[in-house]
């Protein structure tokens, strides 16, 4: 694992505004598919990207206790990072998918993100990023399956 206790620059927006989080969850009764959410991150640097991340997701989490990634898709970030006054551990690893984070809450319950490269293509960023929002996505993947079988749904219309 290759870690530092230091920061990285980020490369700056275009305006001065702070740019809003770019991130959509299963809902939270959502049983269906190994990733819980989408999360596209403009930049490679962790220790930037993680905090805003990390607040959106206390709400499902409660505090944040450690956050796992590919050690080959992001940036030298720090062993630990604090947010809100609690420290958050991060553990970089070469065998993690590369476009998975893991991000674990004190009280054990964990979420699977896939993050997406900062340099994805716009329009296909937000359609992976929708594919993680319908209440009924288990309902459509089995669909889609069953079509994909050979079956088919009578089209209404």
């Amino acid at each position: 694992m290759t870690s530092g206790p230091h920061l990285h620059a980020v490369t700056p927006t275009d305006d001065n505004t702070t740019p809003s989080l770019r991130l959509s969850l299963k809902p939270q009764a959502a049983p269906t598919g190994f990733v819980d959410g989408v999360w596209w991150p403009r930049s490679r640097d962790l220790a930037t990207e993680l905090p805003p991340l990390l607040a959106a997701l206390t709400d499902r989490l409660g505090p944040v206790n450690q956050v796992s990634y590919n050690l080959d898709t992001w940036d030298t970030a720090p062993r630990r990072l604090a947010d809100d006054g609690q420290r958050v551990r991060l553990g970089g690893f070469h065998t993690m998918h590369p476009h998975g984070v893991d991000v674990v809450g004190l009280n054990g319950t964990r979420l699977v993100l896939l993050a997406l490269p900062p340099n994805t293509d716009p329009g296909r960023a937000r359609r992976t990023m929708e594919s993680a929002e319908p209440a009924d996505l288990g309902d459509d993947l089995a669909v889609q399956r069953w079509e994909l079988d050979g079956g088919r749904v009578p089209r209404q219309g």
